[in-house]
């Protein structure tokens, strides 16, 4: 078959390039730019941007193929394998940074002061701990946390779990010239509504 590339949207595309296109789905208008296909850029148009990356997966190599003179059919191969391969590796870049900034960000909240005034409250509590049954393991906090200087606000939950029991701590903290006082903490049994109320005036 007579190399057909580069002759608009009319010209004849080989059938063994003509199939899904990863590169292209996976970087959708940086690689409409590398192969001549601006179509691409409706990605970044309000909704259509939605379904662009799929028509593009099925329909970029075809697009690719007549927009842009290639050498042959294996050099177009080659380059979108190419296009695969870095898509891929900067996905995997990109889950991996925001896998470690998570890491980064939790280990903080649980090293925070406010949190470990909490766990401390938790084990002070001989109802809490009676109900839980020592030795009690905690998870992540989730939530709100503001701070400005030496204010701020916190608004969180975690889980905690004991040898009986396992449950979930609310907690309403306020940081006022640097001392971080809780204003409210209840834990919430497992399996139950009832709430254990775990309000003191401990600062930290």
């Amino acid at each position: 078959m007579e190399n057909t590339s580069g002759q608009g949207s009319l010209a004849a595309v080989p059938p063994e390039i003509d199939r899904w296109n990863w590169g292209a789905f996976l970087l959708n208008w940086i690689w409409g730019i590398g192969n001549n296909t601006f179509i691409a850029l409706l990605v970044f148009v309000p909704f259509v941007g939605f379904v662009m990356p799929f028509v593009l997966g099925v329909k970029g190599s075809a697009w690719a193929w007549r927009n842009k003179r290639w050498d042959s059919v294996e050099h177009f191969l080659s380059v979108q394998r190419k296009w695969a391969k870095w898509a891929a590796i900067i996905y995997l870049l990109l889950i991996a940074l925001f896998a470690a900034s998570m890491f980064f960000t939790f280990t903080a909240l649980k090293n925070s002061d406010v949190y470990t005034l909490a766990v401390s409250r938790i084990e002070a509590n001989p109802e809490a701990m009676s109900q839980l049954g020592a030795p009690i393991t905690t998870g992540i906090p989730t939530g709100n946390f503001q701070i400005s200087g030496p204010s701020g606000q916190a608004d969180f939950s975690f889980s905690v779990e004991g040898q009986k029991n396992r449950g979930t701590v609310f907690v309403d903290a306020t940081r006022d010239m640097g001392t971080w006082k809780i204003k409210r903490m209840e834990l919430e049994l497992e399996g139950s509504r009832k709430r254990i109320n775990l309000n003191d005036t401990s600062t930290v």
